[in-house]
């Protein structure tokens, strides 16, 4: 198995607290992604100052896009963006004009999808999948357990590269330590801590620990 990436979401309500926290910890992660709450709140000039900070890294842009797919994505592109997510409702249509602009989509999984839908986004030549455990979920009591492991196997088993996120910590990710994640992503596991820097480097520490 190859060794996962460590994604950091920058999913804060403003620019400059953004900035303050990627500095921190930036060079030490693989992606760094722009996530929806900023997107929303700061646009595509997020993406812009992420990209110019960080020119030798992916850069994600979170749209969570739903339609159209074409003009949300070369926004993200011209903006300096190497990947995007679209939600997994959105049409394949959508998708696949949103793959033409950048150089991955990426489906969120969230609520109510069929592994019969996620053979039509890898035949639409879309590989990367996103398993949630969403931050209402996290809210509700829910944990990560076998029934959200046997999803992530599945998708990777079908060809996906599997990226998951929600709630995690260093120790939650020994739980995935027989499957080949793609990328484990956090935001406030990393941003949140007292010492940003030292969390970021715990992460990578306990995944080259796991994977090699």
């Amino acid at each position: 198995m190859s060794r996962p990436n460590l994604q950091v979401a920058l999913d804060h309500s403003d620019l400059p607290s953004a900035i303050k926290d990627v500095v921190q910890v930036g060079e030490i992660v693989d992606i760094v992604e722009v996530g929806t709450i900023l997107c929303l709140q700061a646009g595509a000039e997020a993406v812009r100052c992420i990209r110019a900070l960080y020119p030798d890294k992916k850069v994600v842009a979170d749209t969570k896009c739903a339609d159209a797919g074409g003009t949300v994505a070369k926004n993200c592109r011209d903006a300096g963006a190497d990947w995007m997510t679209v939600i997994c409702c959105a049409t394949i249509p959508t998708m696949e004009a949103a793959a033409k602009e950048v150089e991955e989509v990426q489906v969120e999984l969230y609520g109510d999808w069929t592994y019969g839908q996620a053979e039509k986004w890898l035949d639409a030549g879309i590989s990367q999948a996103i398993y949630h455990q969403s931050r209402d979920a996290l809210l509700a009591g829910e944990t990560w357990g076998e029934k959200d492991l046997e999803k992530v196997r599945k998708l990777i088993e079908m060809g996906f590269r599997v990226s998951v996120t929600g709630g995690l910590d260093v120790e939650t990710l020994k739980l995935f330590k027989d499957l080949n994640v793609y990328t484990f992503i956090t935001g406030r596991g990393i941003t949140a801590s007292a010492d940003p820097k030292k969390a970021a480097q715990d992460f990578q520490d306990e995944i080259k620990r796991i994977w090699g």
